[in-house]
């Protein structure tokens, strides 16, 4: 089971100065910085004053308001008003920019090469009683309220065990903290209790048709 702790991420400052980034996780991990190659890549980034977005050629973007009120995001001249926790997708290549009428927000980022990957972000009221699992090819990040996470059952184990308890709770369970990044599994799906919003970030790599 792999957390990834927020208050361990460093901070790296965007190239105009308007805010940082703290980059969660990115395939293929190879190479550092904002300029290096990958194919997909989840951050969060604090923005703290109005001002153009960098763009990425060739990506498809995702990005949701995680902590202030608004952001005003201009997009190729159209004006998009984002509220906290609702997802816009948008072009990498567009021109962007930001307004911030009600202060400094903090987004979640999911950007991802268009043709080859695609990124979702989902919203998700946690349960204290059921279990929401992270399987392959997702990461779920803690946006409010406590959580736990365990590592889930074995494949071949029931999903309950004979006390009709959920499977996967008591040992390896580790608290969160708000942002901690929980990555997912298939051969043994990590597993979210607790009382708060979950961002669930899925990344699908894109099928292509043969002739």
């Amino acid at each position: 089971m792999e957390i990834i702790r927020f208050a361990e991420l460093k901070p790296e400052p965007w190239r105009n100065g308007g805010g940082v980034t703290r980059e969660i996780a990115r395939h293929p991990k190879a190479g550092s910085g904002q300029d290096a190659a990958w194919d997909w890549r989840v951050s969060i980034a604090d923005v703290g004053s109005a001002g153009d977005f960098s763009t990425f050629p060739g990506m498809e973007r995702v990005i949701t308001v995680i902590d202030g009120e608004l952001l005003l995001l201009t997009v190729d001249g159209e004006e998009h008003p984002l509220e906290k926790y609702r997802p816009f997708r948008f072009s990498g290549e567009a021109a962007s920019a930001s307004a911030l009428p009600t202060g400094d927000i903090r987004d979640l980022n999911v950007i991802a090469r268009a043709g080859e990957f695609k990124g979702y972000t989902s919203i998700i009221e946690l349960s204290k009683k059921r279990a929401h699992p992270v399987f392959e090819g997702q990461l779920a990040v803690l946006l409010e309220g406590k959580a736990s996470v365990s590592p889930g059952a074995e494949p071949a184990e029931p999903a309950a065990s004979a006390d009709g308890s959920e499977g996967g709770t008591g040992v390896g369970q580790a608290e969160l903290a708000r942002y901690d990044a929980v990555v997912g599994s298939d051969t043994r799906s990590p597993e979210i209790l607790g009382r708060g919003l979950l961002a669930v970030i899925s990344i699908d790599r894109v099928e292509h048709a043969h002739p």
